[in-house]
């Protein structure tokens, strides 16, 4: 009389392996999500430190002025209200929606073109 789960049984063991141009679209795919989530994040930090009046002679608000200098893809002066206050939220907000559009648009290109064809799950079936 043998038993469903009998440990004298050969158990069978299904092990799934990801193909190595699948770990490369994943990884390229989290570096450019990451560096725009980080783009966008040093902007809107910046819109933070603007509208909280933060003092501009400290090192940090240097440093995340100047970072979001380099990062504002162009759009310090696009809009010009009045007040700083406006004009960082709308320029640096902007760039800051863009990042994270840019990077879906980028990820989104990557896999399209990583992965053509349907998505496949190679098994590997083994028997101890």
């Amino acid at each position: 009389m043998t038993y469903l789960n009998d440990p004298r049984e050969p158990q069978e063991e299904i092990v799934e392996r990801t193909p190595a141009r699948i770990r490369v679209v994943r990884v390229v795919n989290a570096l450019v999500h990451a560096v725009c989530w980080i783009f966008a994040l040093v902007l809107i930090t910046h819109i933070l430190l603007v509208f909280g009046e933060a003092n501009p002679a400290n090192g940090f608000a240097q440093l995340i002025d100047q970072w979001s200098r380099g990062v504002s893809l162009g759009l310090r002066n696009l809009f010009t209200p009045d007040g700083p206050k406006l004009r960082t939220l709308f320029n640096d907000g902007l760039a800051a929606l863009l990042w994270l559009i840019i990077g879906g648009v980028v990820t989104d290109l990557v896999s399209r073109i990583g992965l053509p064809g349907p998505k496949r799950v190679w098994y590997r079936r083994t028997i101890s």
